[in-house]
Parts: structure tokens; sequence; C-alpha cells
């Protein structure tokens, strides 16, 4: 898709978070191996969790167990994923590198900061408040009876950005992945690719949807904010 004729400096920042703004991958395959293994069914290795990731834990379960399992069984074992997700400690969890640094410089910058995720709300709860506690204004994940649908849907992210007081042309949208980029494309803000996350950067020209910035550094966000004071 065609890029936005929009132009720095941008004085609200919203970001994706797995992959984004944290490597949560580790965790995600025990978690989902720990699961698939209590219903007896083959577990998968780091790599093919990664291509699961993305579009929120019922994508991720539904790809992860057997092709042909019952409607009802894969049901249960996303519910149990998400019963284990509240006792597992999500240790091997951590911020990429410069995130801690670059949200914080924003911050001083006095922009407005939020995360709009595809992971259901509790997990963007417990893992922003674990890791990156009070580093953003707002923070949202999955919640489809308070009108967070999955990305690249743009009714989350219009929210998010009204929470924030802003507008889409004051926005920047961060994420790693081609529906990041959709979903700012659908509602008309800065769109912000990053390499560091689970993605490879040819996916966004292979999907159709190149952002305006691909960032191989949290560095190359800051240089879309006001200056420094």
């Amino acid at each position: 898709m065609a890029a936005t004729k929009l132009t720095p400096p941008f004085q609200t920042f919203i970001f994706d978070l797995d992959g984004t703004l944290l490597d949560t991958l580790d965790d995600l395959a025990v978690l989902t191996n720990d699961v698939l293994a209590e219903f007896d069914m083959p577990t998968h290795t780091r790599e093919e969790i990664n291509s699961y990731v993305g579009n929120g834990a019922k994508a991720l379960i539904y790809q992860a167990v057997p092709e042909g399992t019952p409607q009802d069984v894969a049901d249960a074992a996303l519910a149990r994923w998400k019963e284990a997700y509240d006792l597992y400690p999500n240790d091997l969890t951590h911020p990429y590198p410069g995130i801690e640094d670059m949200l914080a410089e924003l911050r001083r910058r006095g922009c407005k900061l939020g995360v709009l995720s595809n992971k259901f709300d509790r997990g963007v709860q417990f893992t922003m408040n674990k890791y990156l506690p009070d580093t953003v204004d707002v923070q949202h994940g999955e919640d489809i009876p308070n009108g967070f649908i999955r990305k690249p849907d743009p009714r989350g992210l219009l929210t998010v950005i009204e929470e924030l007081g802003s507008t889409p042309a004051r926005t920047v949208y961060v994420g790693d992945s081609p529906g990041d980029i959709h979903v700012a494309r659908n509602v008309g803000c800065y769109a912000v690719g990053v390499t560091w996350g689970y993605h490879d950067p040819s996916d966004f020209v292979a999907e159709g949807w190149e952002p305006d910035v691909l960032a191989d550094d949290p560095e190359q966000i800051l240089a879309l904010a006001p200056e420094a004071v």
C-alpha cells in the first residue's frame, strides 16, 4: 500500500507489544508446548511457534494443535492456555535492547504513549506491568466486549488515539508485522515497521504493506519525535 504523506515530528506513539517492545517468544513456546503436552498433542519448535504468533492466542492455539483437531478440543486447549497463562511466570520475556531508553526519552520529550496488541488483554496487562511498568499512558489487548478487535480492524487503534487525546495525523503506530502496517493504513497514521521482531523485513513487501520507515534500532523512532529540549 502507498505510504502516508504525513511528516514528523509526531506527538503520539502507539506500539505493538510482542515482537516490538517485548521478546516473549521463549515464554510463548514453553507455555504452548506445555498445554499441547497436557492434551497429548505433538509439541513444536521455537521457530514453528514463531510462525504462529501475531494474531492473538486463538490463532496461536488453532495453528499449534494438530490438523483435524475437533473444534471443541481446540477450544478446550485455548481455554487451558489462557488459564495456565495466569499461573506461568513468563520469566524468559525481556524488552528488546534500547526499548526502555526509547520510551523514557519519548516521554521526556512530551509524547503520549500507548500499546495496542493482538495479545488477549489480560496478557497485555500482565506483561506490561511486569516488564515495562508505568512506561505508557494507555495499554490494551484484544478485548472484544469493549471494542478492541484484533488488528487490522481499525476500531481499537482509533480508540487508543482518542484516549490519548490525539488524532491519526499526529500518531505513529509501530509494529513488527505487515498486519501492524495494515492497521496503521486503515486508520491513517504514520507506520513504522521494526526489523528486530518475529517477522522477516521482506514480509512487509511480500504482503503489500510497506511502512513509511523500517527501523533497525529504536533510535530511529526517536527521530520522529519533537527535538529534545
